[in-house]
């Protein structure tokens, strides 16, 4: 039932407040189309979501958009939740789990814009399950996005020669995902090592377009194959909305269409209508796939390239230094 008073209103017995208010500076949205647009798209994006634990950015008026990790104290009860323990600030966290559209609609009435679930699968005290590879493709400052368009292209190649494949779909910001669905009981350090050999395959493919150099100053403007996405990380979901001039979304396309594809094209006004009745996403997302042993192999004679920048960045601080 739904009930209205200049900008309030309740839904499936959440109450929301402030929906005419500009959701933020240069969204050409208000509040209530955000919670429009997900409503038209539930069926499509809380899949993406459940049974993972559930990282979203928010945007507050007169504010900078924040990513909030722990369930705040205020949050009705019936959110469910799980504890996990992160190891980078040496904390239990407690993520939502968002499984039904009262969950998502109370987040939206929290004015989260994005939503960014974990690459595993973590629910009923079940220890967490990776379930995809992700490579993020990030180009360079000013870059059109047909040069992530013919790295994708290099990607898929790379995936082809290994023997698997993938989905795709743009970030929503200036990137693309791309996605391959795993069977499950793969160990985290074995996903993240085949990311890493995909990337750098990838690459070798055509040096002069990409590279898996993650300290910006060495990309010499290319496009960064990124593959620190694995473990606890996450991505925007499918369907997500992104903190960005009209509100654009994480939108999946063909292999054949991404050449001709305009992300600003994929927004919250236009992508109900775009999907129809359809889900792309899941239609187009091939069946899970186990890793190639010599692709993991390869990956784990590759150092971590967050930790590899990291200790790289210290030593030319001190030669800098010296």
């Amino acid at each position: 039932m739904t009930g209205r008073s200049k900008g309030t209103e309740s839904r499936d017995g959440v109450h929301l407040t402030n929906l005419d208010q500009p959701l933020y500076d240069g969204a050409d949205a208000t509040k209530r189309d955000l919670v429009d647009y997900l409503d038209a798209v539930q069926d499509r994006i809380l899949p993406e979501l459940r049974d993972r634990p559930l990282s979203v950015i928010r945007v507050r008026p007169g504010q900078e958009p924040f990513m909030q990790k722990n369930v705040p104290k205020y949050a009705p009860d019936w959110i469910q939740t799980v504890t996990v323990w992160a190891q980078a600030s040496r904390r239990e966290v407690s993520y939502a789990l968002c499984h039904d559209w009262r969950t998502l609609l109370w987040f939206a009435n929290q004015r989260a814009v994005e939503y960014h679930p974990t690459l595993a699968r973590s629910s009923h005290g079940r220890s967490p399950v990776p379930t995809h590879l992700v490579l993020d493709l990030d180009p360079p400052l000013g870059a059109p996005f047909t040069a992530v368009a013919r790295v994708a292209a290099l990607v898929r190649q790379a995936l082809g020669d290994s023997g698997l494949q993938a989905a795709v779909k743009t970030s929503g910001a200036k990137g693309v995902h791309i996605v391959v669905p795993l069977v499950e009981g793969l160990a985290f350090e074995d996903v993240a090592a085949a990311t890493r050999a995909l990337a750098a395959r990838a690459a070798r493919l055509d040096p002069a377009l990409a590279t898996t150099a993650f300290l910006r100053e060495d990309r010499a403007g290319k496009v960064l194959l990124d593959s620190t996405r694995s473990g606890g990380a996450t991505v925007v979901a499918a369907y997500s909305p992104r903190v960005r001039p009209g509100v654009p979304v994480s939108f999946p396309v063909t292999w054949d269409d991404l050449d001709d594809a305009t992300p600003a094209d994929f927004t919250i006004r236009t992508v109900p209508a775009l999907v129809g009745s359809a889900d792309p996403w899941r239609d187009r997302m091939p069946e899970r796939q186990s890793l190639p042993a010599d692709l993991v192999a390869e990956g784990h004679r590759i150092p971590v390239a967050r930790v590899q920048a990291m200790h790289e960045g210290k030593r030319r601080k001190r030669a800098r230094g010296e």
